[in-house]
């Protein structure tokens, strides 16, 4: 796989760092940069160009391309050569029709843990003005992947364009499709913006458009099991991404516990849980492909048919724990849902206080409450009764010391009674080593939503006598 380009700064979390930082793009809607190279300013219209076979774009949070790529290559078994690592995602070429490339998609819609959704890139070429988004638009064969009977929509995202309107960019689109729709067939589809049966995305950047079209529907973070959540729940994908960097491997010969001290409504746990017991993430849900034509219900069938047959007991041994018994009852309820509750044992209790949950070391995994994602009173001393109400200790949200004196008792209790087990935490806190007294071995760049946030590894080492 080739290296990720340079990434931009996202948009920060809502303290905004600096004003100076470039503008993110937003990874749910990213496209990748044309592989081929733009065509010569001798080209009168981006419609005159060549345009290359269509190809797969998996968009994902910046900085966890690799881990994408990785699994891409696991679920699909295509070698190296056929990824392209871009910032914000994956693209796939491979040598095949409308047909095999959705059969392709369907695999990676039902198996990705990491993916944010999945794209198939049409066509793209430089433009200057709206008429530009028309011309190659209206070459596209759209009677090929859906018919007039059924709603679309067209969803554009930019960065950098010299276009003034992103919704005259939009209307644009859609009046090709429908032209070309009313030219070949006699009748044109309906727009929908609610729910749409089509989704076109547009990207534009400095110079260049790309037009796909979305095979996910729902972005892929929605499993189809929550439905009980606290404040800020933490994203599926990002979960699973923190679990993959981790290492953590829980079909292996010899796999180790994984324990979230802190685990909220269960994202971690019945992620790893269901990792542990080899379940597919798509199969609860509905996807966008199953109204586009190349669409085969039949091979669908066998997809689903096979990643049932593949589920098995749990390999390895998975807990949570909260001192929020409400959080606790949340997470139950959606282990129930995504079929892993006896897979995962979730508890009560005080992350300062809860002993090991087994004798074997294993990796600590979790995600703190901090300021910028739930309104607590980390740093501020905000909203100190209502944490109070919902379970937290006063001495984890201590209104006076910056949660160092929380995270320096942390670091005791875990060098205390946690010696050989590997500790990841998420956190925006660029401090955290030094406020829990701890040289981190690892500092995994990772976004969780608009916060910039790094994933501290800790190897604990048991306290000296």
């Amino acid at each position: 796989m080739r290296a990720p380009h340079r990434g931009q700064i996202p948009r920060g979390a809502a303290h905004r760092p600096r004003q100076s930082a470039q503008k993110p793009v937003t990874a749910a809607s990213r496209l990748p940069s044309p592989r081929p190279a733009p065509a010569p300013a001798s080209t009168p219209a981006p419609a005159a160009a060549r345009q290359p076979a269509p190809y797969l774009f998996l968009p994902c949070a910046a900085h966890t391309e690799a881990l994408l790529g990785a699994e891409v290559q696991r679920i699909t078994g295509l070698p190296e050569a056929a990824l392209t690592l871009q910032r914000a995602g994956v693209a796939i070429h491979a040598d095949a029709d409308s047909q095999q490339l959705l059969a392709l998609a369907m695999q990676l819609n039902l198996h990705s843990r990491i993916a944010q959704r999945v794209l198939i890139v049409l066509a793209q070429g430089p433009y200057q003005r709206e008429d530009d988004l028309y011309a190659l638009a209206a070459q596209l064969p759209w009677e090929q992947w859906f018919t007039p009977a059924q709603t679309f929509k067209i969803e554009a995202t930019a960065q950098r364009s010299p276009l003034k309107s992103l919704n005259f960019a939009a209307l644009r689109i859609k009046d090709a499709v429908a032209d070309r729709f009313r030219a070949r067939q006699g009748q044109r589809p309906s727009v929908d913006t609610q729910r749409p049966q089509v989704r076109i995305h547009l990207h534009l950047d400095a110079q260049t458009q790309q037009l796909a079209i979305d095979t996910s529907g729902a972005p892929l973070f929605k499993r189809g099991w929550r439905e009980d959540k606290g404040d800020a729940p933490l994203k599926e994908t990002l979960a699973a991404s923190m679990i993959a960097a981790t290492g953590w491997q829980p079909l292996s010969d010899a796999p180790l516990p994984l324990y979230d001290p802190c685990c909220g409504s269960g994202t971690i746990a019945i992620e790893a849980a269901q990792m542990a017991c080899n379940i597919a993430p798509g199969l609860q849900r509905r996807f966008a492909f199953e109204h586009l034509l190349p669409h085969q219900p039949q091979h669908w069938q066998q997809l689903r048919e096979q990643a049932l047959a593949q589920r098995r007991a749990p390999a390895a041994p998975v807990f949570g724990s909260d001192i929020a018994h409400r959080m606790v009852d949340f997470a139950r309820r959606n282990a129930e849902r995504a079929g892993v509750a006896q897979a995962v044992q979730l508890r009560g209790g005080d992350l300062l206080q809860r002993l090991p949950p087994c004798a074997q070391p294993g990796i600590l995994l979790l995600n703190p409450p901090y300021g910028t994602r739930i309104d607590a009173a980390g740093s501020a001393g905000r909203n100190l009764q209502t944490r109070r109400q919902m379970g937290f200790s006063a001495r984890e949200f201590s209104s006076d010391d910056d949660g160092a004196a929380f995270f320096a008792q942390l670091a005791a209790h875990w060098k205390s009674h946690y010696g050989g087990w590997t500790a990841w935490l998420l956190s925006p806190d660029m401090k955290l080593p030094g406020k829990l007294r701890l040289k981190e071995s690892r500092r995994v760049p990772m976004w969780n939503g608009p916060i910039d946030c790094r994933l501290f590894r800790f190897d604990l080492q048991a306290r000296r006598s």
